[in-house]
């Protein structure tokens, strides 16, 4: 079973601004996810810090919108992710730090 896309965006306490996403990211919603890390990229001053630590799944369209915004992204990841990151190139295109 399929565990709906969450996303939730704001600030941490440093001003840094944050989208957070938890669930599964996959072609049935990566244009909400894109659409999401869009507007949030536009509205962030600075990079935006994305956090994956509560996704459980990604698929290659979540990956490429990553990818769309890697000069303007910082990702944090748990585990289960971060060999994926690594492994597609993200990891040398932008800043992926784990937990």
């Amino acid at each position: 079973m399929t565990t709906a896309l969450q996303l939730t965006s704001g600030q941490r306490p440093d001003g840094v601004p944050v989208l957070a996403a938890a669930g599964e990211i996959d072609m049935s919603n990566a244009e909400t996810f894109a659409s999401a890390l869009q507007d949030a990229v536009a509205g962030a001053g600075a990079a935006l810090l994305v956090d994956l630590t509560a996704v459980e799944y990604l698929d290659s369209a979540g990956l490429a919108t990553l990818f769309r915004h890697a000069d303007r992204i910082e990702v944090v990841t748990g585990p289960l992710l971060a060999p994926l990151l690594t492994v597609s190139g993200l990891a040398e295109l932008t800043t992926i730090r784990g937990l």
